[in-house]
């Protein structure tokens, strides 16, 4: 919930002495013309067969998923050698048809990758600081039950070492069918998320401890606008979203509809329990900093691409959001995942690390990861959740095997 090698340069060959006549020279012209038009259909056809054996591999690892019990899922890698997509399962239970190829999902807390990039601009241009005190920026509003604004950094919320409870299970009162149906048209103000969470003790006191929680956020949201004067959703639009031309991403707000094509998506809410539809979004926890944008595989690959690459943060705001702690055992983190400021490093087994932010909630897993030097990137949706904690980890492993595959072929995992 709001949870490559490079190519060889072309060398010129030069011949000792000069050829003297015009005769050879043309001979010599025509030979080499000929010689070339010999090999080149060789080089679409390896090309090619790379590409299909990229193809292979990455279905192969849907089917995985498939097989363990996913509705419907799709993959999209990007390389220098090229773009290689994937599908397995269906879209629509009922009508059957196949998830689209590059379709609308929701990305749940991939949005706080977004948020924290924007802070961390911010940051570069000297109008924040990360060791700000949340009270400077928002005076008053983290006050309650020991919970305490003034102790608390703009880096211990990025980094999910605040110690602020997460409000998310105070709106959804009802773990069920019943209950998604009941209250996902419900919206709730950013203030009134944070209120939610007030309600109860911190979980450590700031900076001593690590537990995920979507409050942190949904704060990052409210100081953006405190120091900007505008949204957040303004702010990724106007400094990620139009510079990087990332046309099928945007912050839906409280309207909880995906456009068309999108694949429909499907909670089991209870072990061996029917799977439901829950394409509509769950208003309550859908809809803020911490995890309410919609993109496609596409954008988010390209995202993240282009935020390895330096192109989004200067190289000393970009290394701040590289330093990471560890995430200690017990959260549903792959082993040996450490987080960043809104950014997650998971190992590669070739290695180094990927680096991505994973986003889910009722029906939907989406998984973006890509190499140090963003010279590739993979996107993974799913597009139904299960009910019980056994598949659950045997998905999240299929995920991240899938991932490990993808960019240590793509040949440059093991750079950080």
């Amino acid at each position: 919930m709001p949870t490559v090698r490079p190519r060889a340069p072309f060398r010129t060959f030069r011949p000792r002495a000069p050829i003297r006549t015009a005769r050879l020279r043309a001979a010599s012209r025509i030979a080499a013309v000929l010689a070339l038009l010999s090999l080149a259909p060789l080089v679409p056809a390896q090309a090619g067969a790379a590409a299909a054996a990229r193809t292979s591999v990455l279905q192969e690892d849907i089917d995985a998923l498939r097989a363990d019990g996913v509705t419907g899922v799709s993959v999209r890698l990007e390389t220098p050698r090229g773009t290689t997509t994937a599908r397995s399962g269906v879209g629509d239970l009922r009508t059957g048809r196949p998830v689209p190829p590059d379709g609308y999902v929701r990305i749940g807390s991939t949005t706080k990758t977004f948020v924290a990039t924007v802070l961390l601009q911010l940051v570069g241009e000297g109008r924040v600081s990360l060791d700000d005190p949340v009270e400077r920026w928002l005076p008053g509003v983290v006050r309650g039950h020991g919970n305490d604004g003034r102790r608390i950094t703009l880096r211990e919320l990025l980094q999910h070492t605040s110690g602020l409870p997460d409000y998310v299970g105070d709106v959804v009162p009802e773990l069920s069918a019943a209950g998604y149906r009941a209250h996902r048209w419900t919206t709730y103000t950013s203030a009134e998320r944070v209120a939610f969470a007030l309600r109860h003790p911190p979980l450590f006191a700031p900076g001593r401890g690590w537990a995920y929680s979507n409050t942190n956020y949904v704060l990052a949201g409210m100081v953006i606008a405190a120091v900007t004067g505008r949204s957040w959703e303004q702010e990724v639009r106007a400094r990620i979203v139009r510079p990087l031309r990332l046309g099928h991403t945007f912050a839906p707000g409280d309207r909880p509809f995906l456009p068309a094509p999108h694949a429909r998506d499907y909670q089991q809410f209870e072990p061996g329990g029917a799977l439901t539809d829950t394409t509509v979004a769950y208003l309550p926890f859908d809809g803020d900093a911490d995890g309410s944008m919609v993109s496609t595989a596409a954008d988010t690959g390209r995202f993240f691409g282009a935020l390895a690459r330096g192109e989004l943060l200067a190289p000393a705001q970009l290394a701040e959001m590289r330093r990471t702690v560890e995430v200690p055992p017990g959260h549903g983190s792959p082993p040996g995942t450490r987080y960043g400021l809104g950014l997650e490093r998971i190992p590669l087994s070739c290695g180094g690390g990927s680096w991505g932010h994973s986003g889910d909630g009722f029906g939907y897993l989406v998984w973006p990861a890509a190499t140090a030097d963003g010279r590739a990137s993979v996107t993974v949706a799913l597009h139904s959740r299960p009910g019980d904690e056994e598949s659950a980890v045997r998905q999240i492993q299929d995920v991240t095997r899938l991932v490990d595959h993808a960019l240590c072929a793509a040949g440059r995992g093991g750079q950080r």
